[in-house]
């Protein structure tokens, strides 16, 4: 995601840092940092990958799409339901399609 004209770095707004992750943070619930699991087009993923990107808040986003095994941990997690976003952070605490307002409580 880029804004206007780029030379080098400075127009980088956000990086997708789930290139950079750690294998085993993937389908835990200890997770090292925090996870997001959500797909393309949720809106309430959408307003929490808004909520990370506003606060500069590093995640790790696992979308559902094509990767039965995050469908399957979602769904036992949420009592077999996919429900997204389903965040799960390094305290072991676990977010199910919160608000602004939710996460900012989190973070407070």
């Amino acid at each position: 995601m880029f804004q206007g004209k780029i030379s080098g770095l400075e127009g980088l707004k956000h990086i997708n840092i789930s290139y950079k992750a750690s294998m085993n943070d993937k389908y835990t619930l200890n997770p090292s940092q925090i996870v997001m699991y959500a797909t393309e087009y949720c809106s309430d993923c959408m307003r929490a990958k808004k909520f990370f990107e506003a606060n500069n808040i590093p995640y790790l986003r696992i979308g559902l799409e094509g990767d039965h095994k995050a469908v399957e941990f979602v769904m036992q997690i949420n009592n077999g339901y996919q429900s997204v976003p389903t965040i799960i952070f390094p305290d072991g605490s676990i977010l199910v399609e919160p608000g602004w307002e939710e996460l900012k409580q989190k973070f407070n």
